[in-house]
């Protein structure tokens, strides 16, 4: 899936902008308590919620400024949730909309109790040498699971090895040989640091993604096949969005059809 199919779909039924390029982002503009980027049942709720609605003041990776589209417009900065592949958006479409978590199959799906509430841009704490720790940004806390997701994005970053063995704990986690390491850089470093702050917290960890991206869903097969302790290895697990379509009310499901080309397998 690419933005022009995004754009191709949404764009023309809500104010919208294009980056440069090739390959244009499509920005979406809010407006009159609605958005592109959303399904207007998770918005409401969204926008209701202090600690949600915080999550889309998020700067956009470009940091560059919107021009009106009119003489008598303002000036708008691009958030990274106004983009039409923007992650954050798609877990925020799912997970806030109204009573999803009370659904017996969603949850069994994630294997967790029923109505619980999602923390957005969550920043564990693992611990790093010299007593300093790491506050790097999880998606999504949900209970006791941490989650990462992941939509269009080409990888799960990468990062030379050294910034990995500063975790205390990696040589311990980890079977650091059978990690994918190319030209003394680590790949999926990003899935590693989840794992490592599932384990500091004592958490599940959970890659979100899309069933048409087996290079990713393959990335994190290495890294926990790379886990040294079976209990550890018991609380990660794959869950993808077409997996979740299949258990959410019929209103979204189509919007996710619609959308963001996600079809429930059943």
């Amino acid at each position: 899936m690419t933005d022009r199919s995004v754009a191709r779909v949404r764009s023309a039924a809500a104010p919208h902008e294009l980056t440069r390029g090739a390959m244009p982002s499509v920005i979406y503009a809010p407006g009159d308590g609605r958005h592109g980027n959303f399904i207007e049942a998770s918005y409401r709720r969204i926008l209701a919620d202090p600690a949600w609605s915080q999550r889309l003041e998020k700067s956009h990776t470009a940091g560059r400024q919107a021009g009106p589209t009119g003489p008598d417009e303002e000036v708008r900065r691009w958030r990274e949730l106004d983009t039409a592949t923007s992650s954050d958006a798609l877990l925020m479409n799912i997970f806030c909309y109204p009573r999803v978590l009370a659904g017996k199959r969603f949850t069994s799906l994630l294997g967790l109790a029923e109505g619980l509430r999602p923390e957005f841009g969550y920043r564990p704490r693992t611990q790093l040498e010299r007593q300093l720790t790491d506050r790097t940004e999880i998606d999504m806390r949900l209970g006791n699971l941490l989650v990462e997701a992941k939509l269009t994005e080409s990888d799960c970053q990468t990062a030379p090895l050294r910034l990995i063995e500063r975790y205390p704990r990696f040589a311990e986690v980890f079977e650091r040989e059978a990690l994918e390491v190319r030209g003394g850089r680590v790949q999926a470093y990003q899935l590693i640091r989840g794992v490592l702050a599932a384990e500091a917290e004592a958490a599940g960890f959970c890659l979100m993604c899309d069933a048409r991206r087996p290079d990713l869903i393959e990335s994190w097969y290495g890294v926990m096949r790379a886990v040294r302790g079976y209990e550890l290895r018991a609380r990660l697990r794959l869950v993808t969005w077409q997996e979740i379509a299949a258990c959410v009310p019929v209103p979204l499901r189509t919007f996710l059809a619609d959308k963001y080309g996600i079809e429930s397998p059943v």
